[in-house]
């Protein structure tokens, strides 16, 4: 198990199925984590279940769109441990009007719709970066982990808008990860996570049928996949604790598939 003892925490979207099994990795490891989500509740629950468990965890309800709020929590979570060693940017998703459904195409992308999934994917991912990241500018230390997806790296029909942003997520990954070991030293590291396909509450019904069985278009993302299965949550965990941990301090600027092999494979 890669070591994060003591080590502060923030990731954004820390209150959903692959933010929440995230952040109990991350607790596991040894770290104090920030759970950062707009919806109370959840965040308050997902505190709860971690420190019922004997973590340490803190809520911080914000809107990663809001940079006031955003300042909120930053100022909390430095009240609370001091500093901030970690950022995941976990928070995401997609909306039904910047997906072509199987009777459209095209030209009847919601442009409105399009824009808030840009602005979640990518603005929700590059103004935590600038608040929280600041920190680590100050502190010559740090680690950010963006979350991409498959959708980023090749077409895959219907999801238009999300996989723009997550391709665009990729690219500032890089672009954040030249910027701050030039202008802030070896200390700050930029990487990201991406993931193929998991069963969220986003896109369960897209792949699952009521009855658990698997849509038409689920059956054919399983049989993409070479290991024949969609991943679980807690699959996402090593590949995160490895790139938040010193023992990758010479890794940074890349895109790690964690898919079952869908990226490598051609379809033949």
């Amino acid at each position: 198990m890669f070591e994060l003892k003591g080590k502060v925490v923030i990731i954004t979207g820390g209150a959903g199925v692959l933010g929440g099994a995230m952040a109990a990795g991350l607790v596991k490891a040894g770290a104090k984590v920030g759970i950062l989500s707009r919806t109370k509740s959840k965040v308050d629950q997902k505190v709860k279940e971690i420190k019922k468990n004997g973590g340490k965890a803190i809520a911080l309800v914000a809107d990663v769109l809001d940079e006031k709020q955003l300042k909120a929590a930053k100022k909390k979570i430095l009240k609370k441990w001091g500093r901030i060693d970690i950022l995941v940017n976990s928070a995401g998703g997609n909306m039904k009007g910047a997906t072509i459904m199987p009777d459209q195409d095209i030209f009847d992308l919601s442009m409105d719709d399009f824009t808030k999934v840009t602005d979640l994917n990518l603005k929700g991912t590059v103004l935590p970066t600038m608040i929280f990241g600041q920190t680590m500018a100050k502190q010559k230390k740090g680690c950010i982990i963006n979350i991409s997806s498959m959708a980023a790296q090749q077409a895959i029909t219907r999801v238009v808008g999300y996989s723009a942003s997550k391709a665009a997520i990729d690219n500032f990954t890089k672009w954040m990860a030249v910027e701050m070991a030039h202008k802030f030293g070896e200390g700050i590291r930029v990487n990201a996570i991406a993931p193929g396909f998991f069963i969220a509450d986003q896109n369960r019904s897209l792949l699952t049928n009521e009855d658990g069985s698997l849509t038409a278009r689920g059956q054919t993302i399983v049989n993409e996949t070479p290991i024949k299965r969609f991943g679980e949550p807690e699959e996402l965990v090593s590949t995160l604790l490895w790139l938040a941990s010193d023992d990758s301090s010479f890794i940074t600027g890349i895109i790690v598939p964690v898919d079952g092999g869908f990226s490598a494979f051609s379809g033949v």
